[in-house]
């Protein structure tokens, strides 16, 4: 019976063996150094931080002049969360051995995790320079330089600690930062060499399993994640992010079961209690997903999601003076790559004075936010702006000469000098505008009276009246595959003897089939240059047919009956059960019932447009 013996132990990882005969030793003897120190090494690897340091400063107060002791001690308070004192640990291991690598490894440790990260670096640096294949230490700087940003050298640090080692952790590591560099397939490799090197971690399941959700691989993501709980029925993190597959499963029910166990595991996860609003919104269910959202916020109160989430649960909820609130934190939504630090001049909040200045108001979003929002540009000039706009360039043509505006330049171009400037989705903020205050003055846009006689005369004398058809949006579009329908679909439920015209620019094949096979719609969408043919063409129509897309803004803008099919949980600006719009007096709504079913809204919109005209 020796310390040797248990040491040996402890090596081949047969920790009770080795704490049984540290044990049977410290009964001879209990105040020996060795043994004390290793079986703080045993509670250490046993995951019990606070006995392991308990037990290895038991064993300094016997010998105070041991730097491995000092060292260790050093890791087992960083375990324990007592940053500054594993700081000062390490910093007595190196004062009594200088070239001690492991020591200036935990001491830049401690200084990583009291977020000292330059000189935690240098102390990463140093540990290598005294032992270059400390693999630990050159993953560990990869963490470092990966929160200094220094993305590529982090991964080299990351890519020399696993030539050195194959450590699974290694490769969880490399995963991590490869996801952060939106490098989902390299980032899924490396999750599946640490699951096969450690196939019982549930961490490496779960971090596989987001990579596959990344790669919009969701069965095999569900998959992953039920793994991984299946390894730790209590990974709440696996709990909440199964949710969010479901979700992308659309299955929202059991979605928000998993979000529900997620929190009663572990009820301070902000961002459980945001993925839960958002299963919330897209059942329907906003008022729960407000409060959802704002349990996050409790949590987190810079949660920059969550408020944006809020803001628009908020809008569609009637709620426009908290929404427009909310909705400001949008600009610190990674996930959206708005670009707020783009202008130098400041920007323009409402209360300052406009009189003999100029003004940028600019499109951040999509064009149909545009075609929304550039109603505020005559508002803004009567303020006694010099209103600039800026949108994206299909839009140039049409908007130019909007009331209120005196230049329009597209996105790219050279700004001229300005001296404030707006989002347009940030101006009824900057209003204060309310449900009773909404600038409904229809028409704000308007075609090309040129543009409109050459239509005119391509279209030929009216002999029925004249529908346009818009049926589908922007295909990369989040929410498209609930917005937009098929031709075919639409149809189905339209009555005839009317002259449709579609105004879709873009056409699917699916639907290009039908659009072939139907002598009654006119294909002149994809003819069309830019939106002032729309316009233009809109200007002929008595009225026009669309789903939730840039066409029913044109449309609705410029005053023309406008008959729009919303899908189940639509944009926040269409509100909740309403069938009108404050934003545009001769709109029509028709809404799902159901997620997917467009049989109810459509047959009434049909029976609606065939009683109208």
């Amino acid at each position: 019976m020796s310390i040797r013996e248990a040491f040996q132990f402890y090596q081949k990882g047969q920790l009770a063996q080795a704490a049984e005969l540290c044990q049977r030793i410290l009964r001879e003897n209990p105040q020996d150094f060795s043994v004390l120190h290793l079986m703080g090494l045993i509670a250490l690897q046993n995951g019990e931080p606070a006995r392991a340091a308990g037990l290895i400063n038991q064993s300094l107060l016997i010998n105070a002049t041991d730097a491995l002791a000092w060292s260790n001690y050093s890791a087992a308070l960083i375990a324990h969360l007592r940053f500054e004192e594993a700081l000062g640990a390490a910093d007595r291991a190196i004062a009594l051995k200088p070239d001690f690598a492991g020591a200036h490894n935990n001491r830049a440790n401690a200084l990583r995790s009291l977020e000292k990260l330059d000189e935690a670096l240098a102390s990463y640096d140093r540990a290598i320079e005294l032992k270059p294949d400390l693999a630990e230490a050159h993953d560990n700087r990869g963490g470092v330089l990966s929160g200094l940003g220094r993305l590529n050298e982090a991964l080299q640090s990351h890519e020399r600690a696993l030539a050195l080692w194959a450590n699974p952790k290694f490769h969880n590591n490399r995963a991590i930062l490869l996801e952060r560099m939106d490098r989902p397939e390299e980032a899924l490799a490396s999750w599946d060499a640490a699951r096969a090197l450690a196939p019982d971690v549930a961490a490496y399941h779960h971090g596989r399993a987001g990579a596959l959700r990344v790669l919009k691989r969701c069965g095999e993501a569900l998959a992953g994640y039920d793994a991984a709980l299946r390894l730790d029925p209590t990974f709440a993190d696996a709990h909440s992010n199964r949710g969010v597959v479901l979700n992308d499963l659309a299955r929202h029910d059991e979605a928000l079961a998993a979000f529900d166990t997620a929190i009663l595991l572990k009820p301070t996860i902000a961002a459980t209690h945001n993925h839960r609003g958002a299963s919330l919104d897209i059942m329907g269910r906003h008022a729960e997903a407000a409060e959802a959202y704002a349990r996050a916020i409790a949590l987190k109160p810079d949660f920059a999601d969550a408020h944006m989430n809020l803001g628009m649960a908020a809008l569609q909820l009637g709620e426009v003076a908290r929404g427009w609130q909310e909705y400001e934190w949008r600009w610190k939504v990674g996930g959206l790559k708005l670009q707020p630090e783009r202008f130098t001049q400041p920007k323009w909040t409402g209360a300052e004075p406009l009189e003999g200045k100029t003004i940028l108001l600019h499109n951040e979003q999509g064009l149909g936010d545009a075609l929304h929002f550039v109603r505020y540009a005559k508002l803004v000039a009567a303020l006694g702006g010099r209103v600039v706009l800026e949108v994206q360039k299909p839009l140039v043509s049409l908007l130019t000469g909007t009331e209120g505006v005196h230049a329009v330049v597209a996105r790219g171009d050279t700004l001229p000098a300005f001296d404030f400037h707006s989002p347009l989705l940030s101006l009824p903020l900057a209003f204060g505008t309310t449900l009773d205050t909404i600038p409904a003055d229809i028409p704000y846009l308007k075609g090309d009276p040129a543009l409109v006689a050459e239509w005119r005369a391509r279209l030929g004398e009216k002999t029925k009246p004249r529908i346009g058809l818009t049926w589908s949006g922007n295909a990369v579009q989040k929410n498209d595959g609930n917005r937009s329908m098929t031709l075919a679909t639409l149809m189905a439920h339209l009555p005839p003897d009317f002259d449709y015209v579609s105004l879709q620019k873009d056409v699917r094949d699916e639907d290009r089939q039908t659009l072939a096979a139907r002598s009654d719609i006119r294909p002149l969408g994809e003819t069309f240059r830019d939106f002032s043919d729309t316009a233009a063409v809109c200007e002929l129509m008595d009225a026009v047919v669309t789903v939730c897309t840039s066409t029913a803004h044109l449309s609705a803008g410029m005053g023309k009956p406008t008959f729009i099919a919303l899908c189940f949980n639509p944009c926040w600006r269409w509100m909740l059960e309403r069938t009108d719009s404050p934003w545009y007096p001769s709109a029509r709504l028709y809404r799902q019932a159901a997620p997917k079913d467009w049989t109810r809204a459509l047959k009434q919109l049909g029976a609606d447009l065939g009683s109208s005209l």
